[in-house]
């Protein structure tokens, strides 16, 4: 098996309350959610070969999952069932405020990965390897699997990508801080935000910000600011990749396109500069769209508009 990436983390199946029945019973949408998923799929949709890790329960949940991910060509073969837990979900309501977010994930499947379930041979294979700080906030063993993937990819020559993607629901500000800084210490490639940098670290400064990552280790750090685009920095150079021109309806899954659309452009050969304003337009584009995969966009789309 020839691999260009591997994706590690937690899939969750989504159910979105978006309408009644004639009785006024709620209906609900399913759909797919997980960062390192969501990043896996626009890396594959942009031409990179690309394999998840992670575990599944033996449920309904977990077939949808797999579904998803041969359909958009992600290989299977990595994923473990598990048939003692469940495939997370999380229920998506619309209150007074917006969004509202109710997750069923603890004991999920995911959450029970540890070390000793990796495919170490085929991480080795891979040429890079990618993880957030969601995979490692779901429980002590899963950041303890990520920590030794990384060590394998390390060993055999591979890139290794993170994505600090901090939640305050997960697990404290001091530990999160703990361990994301040591898997940035061990990655090549950072891709952190803004607002966690904020409450992980108490920096607002970008180019204080970009210091920091950098004085950790990686060789690249895209800064993704949302709306005001990404600061792109390594020891060489520093660039701010403005934002691309859209019509947003809906941010959801648009970190996790950038985050795959940059790696897919760097396995590609690109430069981190085109590969960051390639991944800009793709997570431009998939604003303009609802929920996190169904507008991911193709690679013959994102180079279309990138022409004009």
């Amino acid at each position: 098996m020839s691999l260009d990436l591997i994706c590690m983390g937690e899939p969750m199946l989504e159910l979105n309350r978006n309408s009644e029945d004639e009785k006024g019973n709620p209906l609900y949408l399913e759909g797919f959610g997980g960062d390192t998923s969501n990043a896996a799929i626009a890396a594959a949709r942009q031409g990179a070969k690309v394999a998840y890790i992670t575990a599944l329960g033996q449920d309904g949940p977990g077939e949808r999952f797999l579904e998803l991910w041969r359909a958009e060509g992600v290989e299977t073969s990595l994923v473990h069932r598990d048939g003692g837990a469940k495939t997370g979900l999380y229920l998506v309501t619309h209150g007074r405020d917006g969004h509202e977010f109710h997750y069923y994930r603890s004991g999920s499947a995911a959450s029970r990965y540890t070390p000793e379930l990796l495919p170490r041979e085929a991480i080795a294979k891979a040429r890079m390897f990618y993880a957030s700080g969601i995979s490692q906030a779901i429980s002590p063993n899963a950041a303890d699997a990520v920590f030794e993937a990384m060590r394998i990819a390390r060993e055999a020559g591979l890139q290794v990508a993170y994505d600090t993607n901090y939640r305050a629901s997960q697990w404290p500000a001091p530990r999160a801080t703990a361990i994301i800084m040591q898997a940035i210490a061990r990655c090549d490639i950072a891709l952190p935000g803004l607002d966690d940098t904020r409450t992980l670290l108490g920096l607002d400064d970008k180019d204080a910000i970009v210091d920091h990552y950098l004085r950790l280790g990686p060789k690249i750090v895209a800064l993704k600011m949302g709306g005001e685009g990404t600061y792109l920095a390594t020891a060489e150079a520093r660039e701010m990749i403005p934002p691309f021109p859209c019509k947003p309806v809906d941010a959801t899954g648009a970190g996790d396109t950038f985050c795959g659309s940059f790696m897919a452009r760097m396995l590609a050969g690109d430069t981190p500069g085109n590969a960051a304003r390639y991944a800009a337009c793709a997570a431009a584009l998939s604003t303009e769209g609802y929920g996190a995969v169904a507008p991911i966009p193709r690679a013959e789309r994102v180079h279309a508009a990138l022409k004009g």
